[in-house]
């Protein structure tokens, strides 16, 4: 049986423009098994998952279940749990982390200001490297388990950086896909080999286009903007474009993507169907996911925009 993530690669469906939305990712440690619906199937307090859910409803955050690579007892033991709070935006990205013994505790959170870019102080700054999140949930999608699972492992193993297994990033037919903060990138089709050129890149203030799902702060008609400013411009760095986005007509979009050295394009962006149909994700019945398509790209001149 084809696996949705071989036959999306043989359909050559574009990466780009398919990163989940969340302007800020709150991640909880939680080892042991992962059901379908993580945070209400895993050894998460009962109805914590559903509370959290709940709460993060409308404010832009995203909660995820993460666990180290390796093999998971099913165990209610903790000794403690590692809680990742970041934000993506460019410019102002950050990354705060805490150990909570108590993770009713996340309850109390303001996670409309988190989604908006305020920490309240929350834990401490992150001072290490990148973290890596790979999408190992086979009980969502087989081939997250098949394609995900021993990239983590790899990974963790070279130790370039920190690598934790996560419970969904969207876009299972893309396995084995990659979260990367504090920019939150999202990446596709990976090998170990790109997974580290992007650890890489991402250490040094970059990213890595080719392989790039988007930026989850973006919502998927940006994405596929900045993706081809980015196409256009070659340029790499990860915090110099920034986009303003409103609606052009049904499933129509206009993109202002703005540089920080001044120079900007006006980006037009509509939605299609990818054909043929093809299921989403394993087990599915085949059909024909939306696609953002670039109509056109064109260069603002200041001095014209000035006048106007």
């Amino acid at each position: 049986m084809t696996t949705c993530a071989t036959l999306s690669s043989e359909l050559t469906e574009p990466l780009s423009a398919t990163a989940a939305t969340a302007t800020t990712w709150l991640l909880i440690e939680q080892s042991g098994p992962w059901g379908a619906k993580a945070l209400d199937e895993s050894h998460l307090p009962a109805g914590l998952g559903r509370a959290l859910d709940a709460a993060c409803a409308g404010t832009g955050v995203r909660p995820a279940l993460i666990r180290r690579p390796g093999r998971h007892a099913d165990t209610h033991a903790d000794s403690g749990h590692q809680v990742v709070l970041a934000h993506t935006a460019p410019g102002n990205s950050w990354l705060r982390r805490a150990e909570l013994a108590d993770l009713s505790e996340l309850l109390t959170l303001d996670l409309a200001a988190a989604g908006a870019g305020e920490h309240g102080g929350f834990g401490a700054a992150h001072t290490g490297g990148p973290l890596a999140l790979v999408c190992t949930n086979g009980r969502r999608d087989r081939c997250c388990a098949l394609l995900g699972r021993p990239l983590a492992a790899e990974l963790a193993a070279a130790g370039h950086s920190e690598v934790w297994e996560v419970t969904h990033l969207g876009g299972h037919r893309f396995s084995p896909t990659m979260l990367v903060l504090p920019y939150g990138y999202a990446y596709g089709r990976l090998t170990e080999a790109r997974a580290k050129e992007i650890l890489a890149a991402t250490a040094a203030g970059h990213t890595v286009p080719q392989f790039s799902r988007g930026r989850s702060y973006w919502d998927r008609p940006a994405q596929a903007a900045e993706q081809a400013v980015r196409e256009l411009t070659g340029d790499t760095a990860a915090d110099v474009l920034t986009i303003a986005q409103q609606p052009a007509g049904e499933e129509h979009w206009d993109c202002l993507v703005s540089h920080l050295d001044g120079r900007s394009w006006q980006v037009e962006v509509a939605q299609e169907l990818s054909l043929p149909a093809r299921p989403e994700s394993c087990g599915k019945t085949p059909g024909t996911p939306s696609r953002m398509a670039v109509r056109s790209v064109t260069a603002v001149d200041p001095v014209g925009a000035h006048q106007a």
